[in-house]
């Protein structure tokens, strides 16, 4: 059974933490920014603009699904922090639904994630893009999906973690591999036949392609987006559900 008063006190209780880590919110504006300007500018002098656009434009809405692939997995990780120091365990002995706790997290990480994708659509003026105001809440739907989708994928990994001691390994080979192998920084067409293959079963493919549809209209592939908008919210939104179940049975079955 789904309350919404202990949902709500998650979400509070998550926000609060995020404007309180001021290195947290710090991180998320220069992690994209180096990317951008000092990766982004040095990779631009060997490709060449296609269909009007830059390298550096081509990477920005790589870097938007950089910024909700990270954020999403440290909100869901945080679960593996409050079961070690005991705030988890109130929780769990509170007269509330495990499902209730599990869409909480799934709520507040996904707001926070698309509080700082939102954060990062400041950059835009310095790359030349121009996106109007429809743009805009369009980016920040597909922002919403692709976090909620993320997130799901988090709890689910959150659920079998059982120290924090696990979450360098998470994040070497889970994460990272999730963001090289999405077409955020070179286009799929581009890697060798086994490569591709991987980035067809990463759900983070389809949200960065997603934003390419958004951002860069009228671009074509290799740099513009390799799949269509359908395919890309579908896959995305199925994942979501199925990744939100399995986390809910497997939280249940863990605690």
């Amino acid at each position: 059974m789904i309350q919404f008063r202990p949902i709500y006190v998650i979400c509070v209780r998550e926000f609060k933490k995020f404007f309180r880590e001021k290195s947290r919110l710090l991180g998320t504006l220069a992690r994209p920014v180096l990317w951008l300007f000092v990766v982004g500018t040095g990779m631009s002098a060997l490709i060449r603009p296609q269909a009007g656009f830059s390298y550096v434009q081509f990477i920005f809405p790589g870097m938007i699904g950089m910024t909700i692939l990270f954020s999403s997995i440290f909100s869901a990780i945080s679960i593996v922090w409050d079961r070690e120091f005991g705030f988890m365990k109130e929780m769990l002995v509170a007269p509330i639904s495990r499902l209730s706790i599990v869409i909480g997290k799934a709520i507040s990480g996904t707001a926070i994630s698309v509080a700082q994708a939102v954060i990062i659509l400041i950059l835009i003026p310095f790359l030349g893009i121009t996106i109007t105001f429809s743009q805009f809440i369009e980016v920040v739907a597909v922002a919403i999906l692709v976090s909620f989708c993320i997130t799901s994928i988090g709890i689910l990994i959150a659920s079998r973690l059982t120290s924090l001691d696990g979450f360098n390994i998470l994040m070497n080979f889970l994460v990272m591999p999730m963001f090289f192998l999405s077409g955020a920084m070179y286009p799929v067409t581009s890697m060798p036949p086994a490569l591709r293959q991987l980035t067809h079963i990463n759900p983070l493919t389809y949200g960065i392609d997603a934003f390419k549809h958004v951002l860069l209209r009228g671009s074509k592939p290799p740099l513009g987006p390799e799949f269509s908008i359908t395919l890309d919210l579908f896959v995305m939104l199925a994942v979501s559900i199925v990744m939100l179940t399995l986390a809910a049975l497997s939280f249940r079955r863990k605690d």
